[in-house]
């Protein structure tokens, strides 16, 4: 299977970043007059008592963080569809420059503003001329005993230059630099390696392809072990240092702060997965009694259990069998997912040097992107539904909010997604029969593996690093890896082989050097499964509420959002919801099971 260069995809599977700037030279023109215009916040220091002086101060940071916001994301989405084209990386580069400088000259706003006393935030926050800006008012009234002096700001602002510096390492060694070795493939066919073949590798029924694949890719982070261990003990040691600034307890606490979100939340869905993990042993020890292998290993958990429908796995049937899935929603939902499959949202097809994975992604004023690496997969429909959950929601954002108040926080930023993932599952799951119905009963319980147990898992390890690193004990390669392989026998139980090769998973995973970040997809099927079972339960009365909460972005704390949906992650009943969807779900699967032996 050979990997295409950019030139050979057809244009209709590409993105239309020239929804943004249609040239490189309009990059070029916006990028010189920011650079110009930022200079005139200086005007504007030692004087925000001044409600006039203020409102226009607060209306230019606004304009020019619109401006850096497209600059960046031209740029970034530009590198991301080839990662060797050194124009974009250089590009990218200035804009991140931009963004520390106008993030330094800006810095002088939140501490005058903070040093306001309370009742005149709270004016300000009522205010109608205001309105945009009352959550921001609102953020600093409750962040004025962890927002420093002035000097001190200025300081940690300039530290953005390098402070996402373990985060660039690893992008530019993960997707320009790694090798792998070949695999060869069940015909004999020798395979190039990379990380989109990674997960169709995976499922290949042949056992000594998968294991070839699974030995390929993690030889490749082995080999780089001690150097990626130095580069995330780095990054670790970078949350710690911030928190301790502020003056939090921990680089967890100083997280759920700057999201709005309670630690109970964290502490709940570890909770609940712990005691599921029983759940997913049992589910585990099936997978190996319905894949008949003597020995279940971890490359084999990826291979579906039953042979995958024989439907067309083209882009364009994948598109249809979403459309058709999310029509409970309404039309108007339905409109404009159609209008994101024509116009320009989604580049759609791997190539060489593009970033791997999926992400929607996108700037105020510009309809959202998505970035998919497309196989032909089930779980690449999957993917399609999922990272249109995250269009739509930022497209409804957008829509209604002003720009200050559109971007939702990262806690509420993958229910969408999910939802729409769960949807397309039972609509599948309602005229599925015999294998197909199996197959999509294994792998709704590998969504709820995957994304709910592996995620809270992959939490479980970044909150032990980030522990060690307090309590002042060293980050080696050697201690990440035995404890990522301890955690793994923990959720993953005694039915499946533990490879050696699995210790050094953790040094894969991007998701790491944005801290904290992964515990929000368990919460986020979490809260899902109970937005989808109200969806199809009671439909356009319901699709009312959840609206609410694609439109709210920024506009509330998290919790209060997703309580507009009728979800309270604060009680208990969301997560035992999900624990208890996956238990009916492997109770269904085993007794499809148990009937289909019967009657061999």
């Amino acid at each position: 299977m050979k990997i295409k260069e950019r030139k050979d995809v057809p244009d209709v599977y590409k993105w239309h970043l020239e929804d943004i700037f249609p040239d490189n030279d309009a990059w070029e023109e916006c990028y010189f007059a920011l650079t110009e215009r930022m200079g005139r916040l200086a005007s504007y220091k030692g004087r925000l008592s001044d409600d006039e002086a203020l409102l226009e101060c607060l209306t230019l940071s606004t304009s020019l963080s619109h401006d850096l916001s497209k600059l960046y994301q031209y740029a970034r989405m530009r590198r991301d569809e080839d990662s060797r084209v050194s124009v974009y990386q250089g590009m990218t580069d200035r804009a991140d420059a931009v963004a520390v400088k106008l993030s330094s000259l800006s810095s002088f706003i939140t501490p005058e503003l903070a040093a306001m006393p309370a009742e005149k935030l709270k004016e300000l926050a009522a205010a109608k001329r205001f309105a945009d800006y009352s959550v921001m008012f609102a953020d600093i009234l409750r962040n004025k005993e962890i927002i420093l002096s002035d000097k001190e700001e200025k300081l940690l602002s300039e530290a953005g230059i390098f402070a996402d510096n373990a985060e660039e390492v690893f992008a530019m060694f993960d997707n320009a630099d790694i090798k792998f070795r070949p695999v060869v493939d069940d015909k004999g066919r020798e395979t190039e390696m990379s990380h989109g073949n990674y997960s169709l590798l995976l499922q290949n029924p042949v056992q000594e392809v998968r294991k070839a694949a699974f030995e390929s890719m993690f030889a490749a982070y082995r080999d780089h072990i001690n150097t990626l261990a130095a580069n995330y003990a780095g990054n670790v040691k970078k949350d710690w240092f911030f928190a301790k600034i502020r003056g939090f307890n921990s680089c967890l606490e100083r997280s759920m702060f700057a999201e709005n979100v309670p630690p109970t939340c964290y502490k709940k869905l570890l909770e609940a997965v712990g005691k599921g993990t029983k759940t997913l042993h049992r589910y585990i020890a099936l997978r190996r009694r319905m894949l008949g292998v003597k020995t279940l290993n971890m490359y084999d958990l990826h291979v579906p259990v039953v042979e995958q429908p024989r439907t067309a796995r083209t882009y364009e049937k994948a598109v249809e069998t979403v459309k058709s899935a999310l029509k409970v929603m309404g039309k108007e939902y339905s409109d404009i997912l159609a209008s994101s499959f024509t116009d320009g949202w989604i580049d759609v097809f791997e190539n060489r040097g593009k970033r791997s994975g999926a992400y929607s992604w996108g700037c105020y004023g510009v309809h959202p992107f998505v970035l998919l690496n497309y196989t032909g997969t089930a779980h690449d429909v999957f993917t399609i539904a999922h990272e249109l959950g995250h269009s739509l929601h930022s497209y409804y954002s957008d829509s209604t909010q002003p720009e200050t108040k559109s971007g939702y926080e990262i806690f509420v930023a993958e229910i969408a997604s999910t939802v729409n993932e769960v949807l397309l599952l039972k609509h599948l799951l309602k005229t599925a029969k015999g294998e197909e119905r199996t197959y999509l009963l294994s792998y709704y319980l590998d969504m709820f593996r995957t994304t709910l147990f592996r995620q809270t898992m992959f939490a479980e390890f970044e909150a032990e690093a980030h522990a060690m690193v307090e309590r002042g004990e060293p980050l080696t390669a050697e201690g990440l890896s035995e404890m990522y392989y301890a955690l793994n026998k923990k959720y993953y139980g005694r039915a499946v082989k533990h490879n050696e090769e699995i210790r050094y998973e953790w040094a894969r995973i991007p998701h790491f050097y944005s801290s904290f970040y992964v515990y929000k997809y368990a919460t986020g099927l979490t809260a899902a499964v109970t937005i989808a079972d109200k969806l199809l339960q009671r439909g356009a009365e319901y699709f009312e509420k959840y609206r609410s909460f694609l439109c709210a972005g920024g506009s509330l704390p998290p919790l209060d959002i997703l309580r507009l949906a009728e979800v309270d992650l604060e009680s208990d009943e969301p997560y035992e919801r999900a624990m208890r969807e996956f238990a009916l779900t492997l109770d269904a699967l085993e007794a499809d099971f148990a009937a289909k032996r019967g009657k061999a």
